[in-house]
């Protein structure tokens, strides 16, 4: 990402209705995988926190961050969120079978070869570990976020979890969520495209108003999509096994 997104980030990932609900969503999929606080968990790219921050606060003790930027590794640190190593997704600094939990939330679209990503993730899975998989979806939604984060792609569910199989991970529970701003979303990322905002993230349109208001409608989309499986939504999960 951009330096100046990394600096918009730190300072919001803790309150702002995006960053809250989608780590409320990821714990509770996490605490249904029964793990005790003393199972091996990696976050890879960490970018400032805020996944560290939710597995902190679920209990775990065995937590590796890693990060391609300075900048992240910088955030993680001056937030006391332990110690992250910088390195490539596609060639990872652990040995195989080093982890029974993998978070890979946000960050396959990073790079121009997701296939040796998520070969890697696989790599650094025990056996019966479990890897939490999350990418943006449909290209219709792109605009300013991808590209001051860099993304390579939006995907489909579909294409994400042929992609998940092809790495030898065995997909689970899958589904699309933040289904109820999809609309609201491509209208915004539209606007700021037609009329030329100047951002450095979209996180910057927020109030305290809007946030309480998108946190709700965010918080009953997080809570239903896991069943109600809608056919499409701003970003996608897929719970994974490696045999």
């Amino acid at each position: 990402m951009d330096a100046a997104t990394y600096a918009v980030e730190a300072v919001i990932e803790q309150n702002h209705w995006w960053f809250t609900v989608r780590r409320e969503l990821f714990a509770r999929e996490i605490r249904a995988l029964g793990l005790g606080p003393e199972a091996r968990v990696l976050d890879i790219g960490t970018s400032t926190g805020t996944n560290l921050r939710m597995l902190r606060e679920l209990g775990f003790a065995r937590v590796a961050g890693l990060d391609s930027s300075e900048d992240a590794i910088r955030f993680c640190a001056a937030k006391g969120l332990g110690q992250v190593r910088q390195g490539d997704v596609r060639a990872m600094p652990f040995e195989a079978a080093s982890f029974e939990l993998v978070l890979a939330t946000d960050i396959i679209e990073h790079v121009e070869d997701d296939a040796a990503a998520l070969a890697e993730v696989a790599r650094v899975l025990a056996p019966g570990g479990t890897a939490l998989i999350t990418v943006p979806t449909f290209p219709a939604l792109w605009g300013l976020q991808d590209r001051v984060a860099h993304h390579k792609r939006r995907y489909r569910l579909g294409q994400l979890v042929a992609a998940i199989r092809r790495a030898g991970l065995e997909p689970g529970r899958r589904y699309y969520f933040n289904y109820l701003l999809f609309v609201p979303i491509w209208a915004a990322r539209r606007a700021i495209d037609l009329l030329r905002v100047e951002l450095r993230s979209e996180s910057e349109v927020n109030s305290p108003l809007l946030n309480r208001l998108l946190g709700a409608v965010f918080r009953f989309d997080a809570l239903t999509a896991p069943f109600l499986h809608p056919p499409f939504g701003v970003s996608a999960l897929v719970v994974a096994r490696r045999p």
